[in-house]
C-alpha cells in the first residue's frame, strides 16, 4: 500500500501580493458590494482581472464555487483562486472551514504542490483569529484528503504532498492564527487518520488488525496505554454480546481499551470521560443477511470505533488535562455454521440477558458490553458513537447525526461542540416509552423494537447498560461517508465524530 497524500501546514508573515506560491487563495462573498481591501489590491496588480471575471458572471461568490486567475509579474503567486463564501450575513466558522476544504480539494485535483490561504481576511474581525486558524487547518486536511492506498502511481498520478501556508502581513495576526492552526493540524491529521482506517476493506482491517493499529498508535503517542482482550479473555469476562456477534467469523473479536492519562495534575479535578465506539469491521448482517446492493459500504460499519481511536490520538497530542477512556468493541458480523442466530438468548457483560430477534441489530450487542465496561471503570460521563440504525438516516438524512442521552447538560455540551466543529447533531428522544418496546417476554431485553422509531428504541436499549452515569449516544448512520465526491471532499469515509468529540473534550478541559 502506498502512503496517503501528506498535507503539511504552517502560518507565515508575508505581504499578500508578494507571497510566492503556486496558488494564492482568497475569499469573496456573493453579496459583497465591491472588493475588499485585499482583493482590490490584487485586482489592481492583476490589471482588473478579478473584476472582469465577476462582471462576466463566471464567478458569483456562491459557496462551493471557485475561479482561477493566472498571475502576472506584478504578484508573487502563479495563480489566484477566488473561493466563494456565500452570503456574508450567513457566514459562520463552517464557512471558513468549507472554503479551506474547497481550496485544498481543488489544489490536489490540479496537482498543485503549494498554496497560500488568505481567506480569513474577508471576514475582518468577525471571528477570533485563533479559532479561524484552527478551522482553516481542519478544512485543509478535510479537503486535501484522498483515499488511494491501493491505486498505483501510473493510474493515479497525484503528488505525494501538499504544502499549505496560512498567511497575513500583520505579525500579531500571524501569531494568533498560528495558535489555532497548531491545534487544527492535530485535529485535521487525526480525522485523516480515521478516514484511512475506516476506508480500509474488510480483508485488510479485521478486529485483530484494528487492535494492532490501536496498539501501534498508543505506542507512538505519549500518555496513552492500550489493553486488548482476545476471545478467550472475553469469554472469561462474560462479554457475551461481542462474542455472539463475532462468533460467525474466523477473524475473532477484540475488545480494545485505550486510556489517556495526562501528565497535568489538573485532570484530577475534572470528570473522567469514556467514549465508546462500535467497530464492526465488516457487517454482512449475519444470518439476517443484508441485501447485496451496496454491501461493500459495510466496511464502514467500524466508523464509530475508528472515531474513538482518532479522538484519543488527538486528545493526547493536544495534551488535554482530562482522564479519558477510549473503548472499542470490534467484531466481524458474518454468517456461518457458528454464527449467533435469531432466537438465541445472550448473557451480556452486565449480566442482563438479550433475546436476539435480528442478527443485523449487532451494533447494540457489542456496545452494551462496551458501555457496561465503561460504567465499571467509574467513568463519570459515557458517550457512545456508532453507525447504529438505518432509521436514523430515514429521520435525518445524510446531513446530521442523531443525539440521544439521559442528561440535559451533557446534551447541550455536545450540541455546542457540534456547532463549533461543523459536525451537526439533532436531539432525539430515547425515554422510558421507547425502552418498553425493547422488553422481551423470555429475556430481560430483545435486540429490536417495533417498526417505528428504530433510532430511538435502539438508544433506549443502550441506556439500560449505562447504570447511573451521565450518558449520550451519537447515531452517525448516514453521515459516516460520502457516496460521491463533492467540492469539499473526496468520496469514502467522512471521519465524522473526530472533530466533534475532540471539540467536546477541549471544551471540557477548559472548564474549572
Amino acid at each position: 500500500m502506498k502512503e496517503i497524500i501528506n498535507v503539511e501546514m504552517k502560518a507565515r508573515k508575508v505581504e499578500f501580493s508578494r507571497c510566492k506560491a503556486d496558488m494564492l487563495c482568497v475569499g469573496l462573498f456573493s453579496d459583497a458590494k465591491g472588493l475588499d481591501k485585499l482583493n482590490a489590491e490584487l485586482n489592481g496588480k492583476l490589471e482588473g482581472a478579478i473584476e472582469r471575471v465577476i462582471k462576466l458572471g463566471d464567478f458569483k461568490g456562491k459557496e462551493g464555487t471557485i475561479a482561477i486567475i493566472y498571475g502576472s509579474g506584478n504578484i508573487g503567486a502563479r495563480r489566484v483562486m477566488l473561493v466563494g463564501l456565500g452570503e456574508k450575513k450567513k457566514a459562520t466558522l463552517e464557512t471558513i472551514r468549507k472554503a479551506s476544504a474547497n481550496a485544498a480539494n481543488k489544489a490536489v485535483a490540479m496537482k498543485i504542490r503549494n498554496i497560500a490561504l488568505a481567506m480569513h481576511r474577508a471576514f475582518g474581525a468577525r471571528f477570533d483569529l485563533s479559532t479561524a486558524g484552527r478551522v482553516c487547518a481542519e478544512g485543509v486536511y478535510f479537503g486535501g484528503y484522498r483515499y488511494d492506498e491501493f491505486v498505483t502511481e501510473s493510474e493515479n498520478g497525484r503528488l505525494d504532498s501538499l504544502e499549505v501556508e496560512l498567511i497575513d502581513s500583520d505579525p500579531a495576526k500571524v501569531r494568533k492564527l498560528n495558535k489555532g492552526l497548531l491545534s487544527g493540524v492535530v485535529i485535521g491529521k487525526a480525522q485523516s487518520y480515521a478516514r484511512t482506517l475506516a476506508n480500509r476493506p474488510g480483508n485488510v482491517m479485521n478486529p485483530p488488525e484494528l487492535a494492532a493499529a490501536a496498539k501501534k498508535m498508543a505506542k507512538e503517542t505519549a500518555g496513552i496505554s492500550c489493553t486488548v482482550f482476545d476471545e478467550k479473555q472475553l469469554a472469561a469476562k462474560g462479554m457475551g454480546g461481542i462474542l455472539a456477534v463475532g462468533s460467525g467469523s474466523q477473524n475473532k473479536p477484540r475488545f480494545i481499551v485505550l486510556k489517556y492519562s495526562p501528565a497535568s495534575k489538573a485532570a484530577s479535578a475534572k470528570p473522567t470521560i469514556a467514549i465508546v465506539g462500535k467497530a464492526i469491521t465488516f457487517d454482512s448482517g449475519g444470518i439476517s443477511i443484508k441485501p447485496s446492493a451496496k454491501m461493500e459500504q459495510m466496511k464502514l460499519d467500524k466508523s464509530g470505533g475508528i472515531a474513538v481511536l482518532a479522538t484519543m490520538k488527538a486528545a493526547a497530542e493536544l495534551k488535554l488535562p482530562l482522564n479519558v477512556y477510549g473503548i472499542i468493541p470490534a467484531a466481524e458480523n458474518l454468517p456461518s455454521g457458528t454464527s449467533y442466530r435469531p432466537g438465541d438468548i445472550i448473557t451480556t457483560f452486565s449480566g442482563k440477558t438479550v433475546e436476539v430477534q435480528n442478527t443485523d441489530a449487532e451494533g447494540r450487542m457489542v456496545l452494551c458490553d462496551g458501555l457496561s465496561y465503561a460504567a465499571r471503570q467509574n467513568c463519570d460521563i459515557i458517550i457512545d458513537i456508532a453507525t447504529l440504525t438505518g432509521a436514523c438516516m430515514v429521520a435525518l438524512g445524510k446531513h446530521k447525526a442523531g443525539l440521544m442521552g439521559n442528561d440535559e447538560k451533557l446534551i447541550k455540551q455536545l450540541q455546542r461542540a457540534a456547532n463549533e466543529s461543523g459536525e451537526k447533531l439533532w436531539h432525539m428522544p430515547s425515554g422510558d416509552e421507547y425502552a418498553e418496546e425493547m422488553k422481551s417476554k423470555i429475556a430481560d431485553l430483545k435486540n429490536i423494537g417495533g417498526k417505528w422509531g428504530g433510532a430511538c428504541t435502539a438508544a433506549a436499549f443502550l441506556r439500560q447498560f449505562t447504570e447511573d452515569k451521565k450518558w449520550a449516544h451519537l447515531d452517525i448512520a448516514g453521515v459516516d461517508m460520502f457516496e460521491k465526491p463533492s467540492e469539499f471532499s473526496a468520496e469514502g469515509s467522512s471521519g465524522f465524530g473526530v472533530r466533534l468529540l475532540t471539540t467536546y473534550l477541549m471544551n471540557a478541559a477548559k472548564k474549572k
